[in-house]
Formats: C-alpha cells, structure tokens, sequence
C-alpha cells in the first residue's frame, strides 16, 4: 500500500488534510475497494485521491475555483478517475446511494447535510469528518445523535513536524470523528 505525501500534492492556499489526519481519517472510514465515497468539501483532492488509489469510486464536491482546479490537477498527476463537482452541499450534491462518506467542510450547513445523508448514505454507512473548531465539533455530535448513528469514535490529534533547522512547527490540532448510520 502506498501512501501519498504531502510535498506530492499540487497545492495553492487552499487547506490540505495532511498526510497524518489523511491517513487515521482513511483507517477510520475503513475504505476498500468497491467503496462508494462522497467526499464534501474536498479542498485540494488529498481524501478523494487517497480513497481512489484505494479502489473506491469517488464522488468530490467543492465550491471554490481555486479547489476545484487543484484537484483536476492532482486527479491528473495521480492518474485517479472521480467525479468532481463543482458547487455547494447539498443543493448540489448527486442523487446516488452512497455508503462512506467523508466531511471535510461543510460551509454551515451540517444539519442539511445530515438531512441529505437520511436518504443517501446506506444503513451501516460509515461517516467520518474532521474539525478544529469545537463548535461545530459539538454541533456534529449532536447530530449524530438525533440523527441515530452509532458506534461513534472521537480522537484529538495534535502533531508537529521538525523544519530544516531542527525547530519543532506545531500543525492544528485536529478532531476526527465518526458515526455508522443506524
């Protein structure tokens, strides 16, 4: 199994899930081959392009141009073939049966698209997003809840990387989480 690193990305401004939150966030949505993945608010392509080096079909949504041209140009350098969609979740996300999917921003509208995961991610689906802020941390596992999903798992993760010059640079802490659809 081969991971890809973060230097092997095309990357601009836009935010990356970094290679040690790529790959617990990969291990805790369990992706093998056959896999049906929408990945919302898929930023530079890191999460879609992992998951289909991995044999899953992928489904990417992201709304910003910037994002949207990093990931034709990652898809491309990867040689993966996903489907990208260029818009907001969501009002734009397709009308299929999906059964993981990974949340990586959700632009406020987590409680629509809870509401649109009822009818399209399969019983026993795996949900798994990353946050760094508690709000919306809290907000999620509230509606987990509400929304009947169990087995779920939370993890902090903090790491650091040593720069050129042996100082230790501290990245975001990061909170993974995970639900299965009851």
């Amino acid at each position: 199994m081969r991971w890809i690193r973060d230097e092997d990305f095309i990357r601009g401004k836009i935010p990356m899930t970094k290679f040690n939150m790529r790959i617990l966030t990969m291990g805790y949505l369990s992706i093998q081959k056959g896999d049906r993945l929408l990945d919302i608010g898929a930023g530079t392509g890191s999460i879609s392009i992992e998951a289909c080096l991995q044999g899953a079909r992928v489904w990417a949504i992201e709304k910003k141009e910037e994002a949207v041209d990093l990931i034709r140009k990652n898809k491309a350098k990867f040689n993966v073939d996903m489907e990208l969609i260029h818009g907001k979740a969501p009002q734009d996300l397709p009308d299929l049966k999906f059964n993981k999917c990974f949340l990586g921003g959700s632009d406020g509208k987590l409680e629509a698209i809870f509401e649109y995961l009822e009818g399209h991610l399969e019983a026993q689906g795996i949900l798994c997003a990353n946050f760094v802020t508690l709000k919306n941390l809290n907000l999620f596992l509230h509606l987990l809840k509400d929304y009947g999903y169990v087995d779920h798992e939370v993890q902090l993760i903090q790491s650091a990387y040593m720069d050129c010059i042996g100082l230790m640079k501290g990245n975001n802490p990061i909170f993974i989480v995970r639900g299965v659809k009851g």
